[in-house]
């Protein structure tokens, strides 16, 4: 997998750093995937930097965050990568959904077992195993390691913290999906994507894995008060709940007027790699 060739499909300067976006064809997928990186002006003049990995949200790819967020400024400052992966397998002979909210796009950043997604669909293993890898041994990574995400990608966040704790330093989440076993977004994708078992989803669940005592990372969670998805889909006081009971070094901010847009994420993303920046370089 390591001798794994990475095409590069596009580089713009940003802030003396470059966004890079690569293909390659994914093992773990079986199908070429496309990620995006951002390389601080540190990484260009021959240092090996940090990394937070961001995982999107429901129908998006790996450029909506490069897009939306500013957040190559902080970045840049802090002299740190941003790798952010696609949130689906792509390609022609990948299942699909006529749907939003499963299928392409709609991962939900699970390993999925029943047919036909178990062919493609293996999104928890590609991100923390073939992509981390790949992007460590061909780009100028120093192997420390936080993350980060957004509705379905801050679900992903969380439970690939929760679930891989030693290798993250630190997590944290805008408007994560919290407990999708309890919410319309997450049944429909955990059923159709791990079949009728709800104790096999209790793994890729952090509220569940909160409450199974799991350890995490250093934890900031923003959520916007005026998020129209935040009553039917997101449990956010059940996170909240989950995380005081279970003594995690967290914090958990509602923030008065925001929604769940990216014009919520760009407002808070500095705060959120600052939070990352220290703990990453401790």
């Amino acid at each position: 997998m390591m001798t794994e060739h990475l095409k590069l499909i596009s580089s713009v300067r940003c802030f003396e750093g470059e966004q890079r976006r690569y293909e390659h064809l994914s093992e773990t997928l079986n199908c070429t995937m496309q990620f995006s990186v951002y390389l601080p002006p540190q990484a260009l003049k021959g240092e090996s930097v940090a990394t937070v990995l961001w995982l999107s949200g429901l129908t998006c790819t790996d450029e909506n965050f490069s897009a939306k967020s500013g957040a190559q400024r902080v970045a840049a400052q802090l002299g740190l990568a941003l790798l952010i992966p696609d949130t689906s397998p792509r390609g022609d002979q990948v299942a699909d959904d006529d749907a939003y909210d499963f299928g392409k796009g709609a991962g939900f950043y699970v390993n999925a077992t029943e047919s036909p997604w178990v062919d493609h669909y293996q999104m928890y293993d590609y991100i923390t195993k073939e992509l981390i890898e790949l992007a460590h041994v061909q780009l100028p990574l120093n192997g420390q390691l936080s993350i980060s995400g957004h509705s379905m990608g801050g679900h992903g966040a969380l439970i690939m913290a929760l679930r891989e704790s030693n290798r993250f330093a630190s997590v944290s989440a805008f408007a994560p999906i919290a407990h999708p076993s309890g919410c319309p977004w997450g049944v429909k994708a955990f059923s159709g994507y791990l079949g009728d078992n709800r104790e096999t989803w209790r793994e890729y669940d952090a509220v569940e894995l909160l409450r199974a005592g799991k350890k995490c990372p250093p934890l900031l969670v923003d959520q916007g008060s005026d998020d129209n998805f935040l009553a039917e889909q997101l449990n956010f006081t059940l996170l909240k709940e989950a995380v005081a009971e279970h003594g995690v070094l967290a914090e958990l901010r509602l923030q008065k007027g925001y929604d769940h847009s990216y014009y919520f994420i760009a407002s808070f993303i500095e705060a959120h790699l600052q939070f990352h920046s220290r703990y990453l370089k401790r």
